[in-house]
């Protein structure tokens, strides 16, 4: 059997037995055996015999619930039987001893330990073996004496570098649950917040035009046919956005390729779509936009959608909006303003919590500051700066 398979057979019996039970089996088993070494003085002696080897194993069966008691009772009987004058193999419950007391007890009460087996093993040379080869005698015991105190003291280093290894194993595991929890949070919010600039925006584009539609039908069907028509591109266009959206999250998504992000390049044709809608847009691109990657090209897009958004819904009727893109080699300015007589709309974050705040976020991911707000002459003006040299965050 593998190393790796004692142990896990070692967990095993642990598992399945108390500690107190596997020691009272084994001061059992030590008791047998030296019940049988010692044969002959058994035979002669049998009362005395089975007195001091029974007190030698017994504080065995609870050497590891008290290692340093069981040390000093078996200690405290060995002394007693070296003042009888009596000899058996039951002294080696000693380093059975040592060993607990090694394995599971600090090194100051190891060294105790092993000084008094010290002192017992030259007591029991000096009256038993000290003319029948006495130093060697005393040699091959205190080797004996240092095995089981080294054998004890690397269990114990074992043991201790095995809890380590499972606090840092259940500590690791709990940090990636934590990681796992804040990437399903953040791909949350995301979500959330492509969803509500999509829906929202062509939702609000679709009720201006309808409400339109509605006005003109008497007055001015062919006007109200091109406003349903209108209804019906937007409409559709949602759909390609949702597509597109869905492209990104499904790998099985067939349209994701024919429907490319948008970016700065598409911001005309939202421009035309709240115009469609009863808001007159201006829009101005200076620079180069494909100094900037996809990402921050879908970045802006939707910060100009947002914003249109925010005041096509808002904004009193003859608003005029004025879009202006500045790209840079490191740096792309966005800047939404209208004329809404001076009317501040609400915070369109408020209640949804995915308006001015899911504006300040997609700025944040490129270590930007977004501002919104009233404009001294009346209007509002929303105003963003994206770094382009900062890493992308998703």
């Amino acid at each position: 059997m593998t190393g790796a398979g004692v142990g896990r057979a070692g967990r095993s019996a642990r598992r399945a037995f108390p500690p107190w039970v596997v020691d009272a089996g084994l001061a059992a088993g030590l008791f047998a055996v030296f019940w049988a070494a010692a044969w002959a003085p058994v035979r002669a002696e049998p009362g005395k015999m089975l007195l001091i080897q029974g007190a030698l194993v017994l504080p065995l069966a609870a050497r590891r619930r008290q290692p340093g008691a069981a040390f000093a009772g078996v200690a405290a009987v060995a002394f007693a039987q070296w003042l009888a004058g009596v000899r058996t193999p039951a002294d080696a419950a000693l380093l059975v001893a040592l060993y607990t007391v090694a394995a599971y007890r600090g090194r100051r009460l190891t060294v105790a330990a092993f000084l008094v087996l010290e002192v017992g093993i030259a007591l029991a040379t000096l009256r038993w073996s000290l003319h029948e080869r006495g130093a060697a005698t005393f040699v091959s015991l205190s080797g004996m004496a240092v095995a089981a105190a080294v054998i004890g003291t690397s269990m114990r280093a074992r043991r201790e570098q095995m809890a380590f290894l499972e606090d840092r194993a259940v500590r690791l595991e709990r940090e990636r649950d934590q990681q796992a929890q804040l990437a399903v949070a953040g791909e949350r919010t995301r979500i959330a917040r492509e969803m509500h600039d999509i829906v929202t925006h062509n939702l609000s584009v679709m009720v201006a035009l309808a409400d339109g539609a509605a006005f003109a039908q008497e007055r001015s069907p062919e006007r109200a046919t091109v406003a349903m028509r209108q209804v019906s591109a937007t409409g559709r266009q949602a759909i390609t956005d949702m597509r597109r959206f869905l492209g990104v999250l499904r790998a099985d998504e067939p349209d994701a390729l024919r429907h490319p992000m948008p970016g700065i390049a598409q911001l005309e044709g939202l421009a035309e779509q709240v115009r469609a809608a009863g808001l007159p847009t201006r829009l101005e691109i200076a620079g180069e936009p494909a100094t900037a990657s996809a990402a921050a090209q879908l970045t802006v897009y939707r910060l100009v959608q947002e914003a249109l958004t925010n005041t096509l819904k808002h904004a009193p009727a003859g608003t005029r909006a004025q879009v202006s893109i500045a790209c840079g080699g490191d740096a792309v300015r966005i800047t939404v303003t209208d004329d809404g007589a001076g009317t501040v709309p609400p915070d369109p974050g408020s209640a949804t919590g995915h308006g001015l705040p899911g504006m300040r976020e997609r700025a944040a991911a490129y270590a930007g500051r977004l501002s919104a707000g009233p404009l001294p002459g009346g209007g509002w003006q929303v105003a963003a700066l994206l770094d382009l040299t900062t890493p992308e965050t998703p």
